[in-house]
């Protein structure tokens, strides 16, 4: 009989708008090289930069929040394993999935710790240095428990697995660090990228309906790009993200050089032809999207100590982390205009991709961690006696709860 796995989605993935579409689709490719048959379920509308799935042999199919009709729908699928995009639809569905597919393999997919990056800008809001009052929030007490009540949780960066480790104490047998997947760059590849004299312009990229890339843009316009075009006065920056609202195409000022593009439909074709990426990220978590693409295409990076989290480990960097704006503008300049540094800088980015994401290293990793905690899947829960508890209490009360708005719906 074939393995299924069923995905649940906070959003329908969108690979070419946001870094956590670029991940979900890189582990839907990992289950499909162990031979998964996947069904990819949302509550969430579809918008128009949504991938086709079928187009992959994936199913698709739509739920709805608060209502048994996912009951019956699960019970039919009867999945090996469940993954839930994010701690929102685990806390949704994840009762339901252990009530009615107790067996089933229970995954949680962070994406990135949303109670870190939600602490994070509090504190910057505030204007004060971020501490542990901040991250341990609301959102954290929903998000470590919905760590602690799935048999398993992927984690992209290796400073929340220490934060996860040393700070709320959950136990390593519940977590896997796991970050992006992509194919080691071949020399052959490398010199088709365009070099340093063919490349003009700095970009940044990223989906402004995230907090932290609209704010990092606002902050280039308020404050980097100014002092930048006092050195460089002919200098541009293109900026590309999908959803980009009224509040985002305001900030388009040709005179400033400081152009708003939009949507990408291909990233590594615009940061191919960028000189330099600037990333001036002032809150967030997890990894950047954005910095793995321009290693990818030869690009080399500015950004700060939160933009660099967990992207370079002991390697040297693909360009700097500064996090005052004097140090940063200088480091962007001189990236611009240095060919010998940025030639230097190059070439680290590729060191960082083959050797600290290698897309066949992490999917083999993923594959034998799931079918280790498969073998001895009631030894691990027996192990994990506070996620019993919390799936208890959280049985009880989000159950009538759902009952209670399902009910509330029909009238």
């Amino acid at each position: 009989m074939r393995k299924t796995c069923l995905i649940i989605g906070f959003v329908w993935p969108e690979p070419k708008s946001s870094a956590a579409g670029v991940r979900m689709m890189q582990l839907i490719e990992t289950f499909q090289k162990d031979n998964y048959q996947i069904t990819f379920a949302s509550p969430c509308a579809k918008s128009e930069n949504a991938f086709n799935l079928e187009a992959i042999g994936v199913g698709q199919a739509t739920i709805e929040l608060n209502n048994s009709s996912f009951d019956g729908f699960v019970k039919e699928l009867n999945p090996h394993i469940v993954l839930f995009d994010r701690f929102m639809m685990e806390e949704q569905f994840g009762w339901r999935v252990a009530k009615h597919c107790p067996d089933a393999l229970r995954i949680l997919d962070t994406e990135d710790l949303h109670c870190l990056r939600k602490g994070r800008q509090q504190a910057y809001k505030k204007g004060v240095s971020f501490d542990t009052n901040y991250l341990f929030n609301d959102i954290s007490k929903r998000e470590i428990a919905s760590i602690y009540r799935c048999d398993l949780s992927l984690i992209i960066s290796e400073v929340e697995m220490e934060i996860l480790q040393t700070r709320f104490k959950v136990d390593n047998t519940l977590l896997m660090y796991l970050p992006f997947m992509v194919e080691p760059l071949t020399e052959k590849e490398i010199l088709k990228l365009p070099r340093f004299e063919e490349r003009t312009h700095f970009i940044t990229i990223g989906n402004f309906l995230h907090a932290p890339n609209y704010t990092a843009v606002l902050y280039l316009k308020e404050t980097i790009w100014p002092l930048i075009k006092l050195q460089l006065p002919e200098a541009i920056i293109d900026i590309y993200g999908a959803y980009t609202s009224q509040k985002v195409t305001q900030l388009h000022n040709e005179k400033q050089g400081f152009l708003i593009k939009g949507f990408a439909e291909d990233v590594n074709e615009v940061m191919q032809h960028a000189k330099v990426c600037l990333a001036p990220i002032q809150f967030g978590a997890g990894l950047k999207g954005k910095l793995l693409d321009a290693m990818i295409n030869g690009t080399p990076s500015v950004t700060t100590s939160v933009g660099a989290e967990g992207m370079y480990g002991n390697l040297k960097v693909n360009g700097f982390i500064e996090d005052t704006p004097k140090e940063f503008v200088n480091k962007a300049v001189h990236l611009y205009t240095n060919r010998a540094d940025w030639n230097d800088k190059e070439l680290n980015g590729y060191e960082i991709i083959n050797s600290r994401f290698n897309k066949a290293e992490f999917q083999q990793k993923l594959l034998l961690k799931i079918n280790a905690v498969f073998l001895r899947l009631n030894k691990h829960r027996l192990n994990n006696f506070t996620g019993q508890l919390l799936m208890h209490h959280t049985m009880q009360s989000t159950k009538f709860m759902s009952k209670w708005i399902e009910e509330k719906n029909k009238k």
